[in-house]
């Protein structure tokens, strides 16, 4: 039987739960996001510091050091604090390519406090690969994320 939205996302905020490190809050849910998720090519948290996205925990290959605020896919999510969708990353303006692969990515900021921490970013292979029930989710992920966050503080 397949897990619901719901037991996946208490089963995320289950493994959470005693984690005191934020690099460990980060590597268990890249780790276990990605195992969650299908077609995807990589998954991970950019931090923000200084006014640049600075790679962090991720699932996938290599991928770029850091992303000025404002600037690619990332940037612009991090820059207007809102979710960002894009089915065919060829269509976007400035698009930063770390993986010639992925065709379209999801960007979520990650708010901890009422301040940016940084972003979840999840590339796809796949043409429009996000379905609104997908954002939701992930928006959902990054919420428990932040709670998790935030009690560190």
């Amino acid at each position: 039987m397949k897990p619901t939205t719901t037991n996946l996302l208490e089963n995320l905020n289950h493994l959470l739960l005693d984690d005191q490190s934020a690099i460990s809050i980060l590597a268990n849910a890249s780790a276990w996001l990605n195992e969650n998720s299908t077609d995807v090519n990589w998954l991970g948290f950019y931090l923000f510091q200084n006014n640049h996205l600075y790679l962090g925990p991720f699932q996938g290959k290599p991928a770029c050091n850091f992303i000025p605020l404002g600037q690619g896919v990332c940037g612009v999510a991090a820059f207007k604090k809102e979710t960002v969708i894009v089915p065919d990353t060829s269509l976007f303006p400035g698009y930063i390519a770390c993986d010639p692969l992925t065709k379209s990515e999801l960007v979520i900021p990650i708010i901890v406090n009422n301040t940016l921490f940084g972003v979840l970013d999840i590339d796809s292979p796949k043409l429009k690969r996000f379905t609104k029930a997908d954002v939701l989710f992930f928006e959902q992920a990054c919420r428990i994320i932040a709670h998790h966050l935030a009690k560190l503080h």
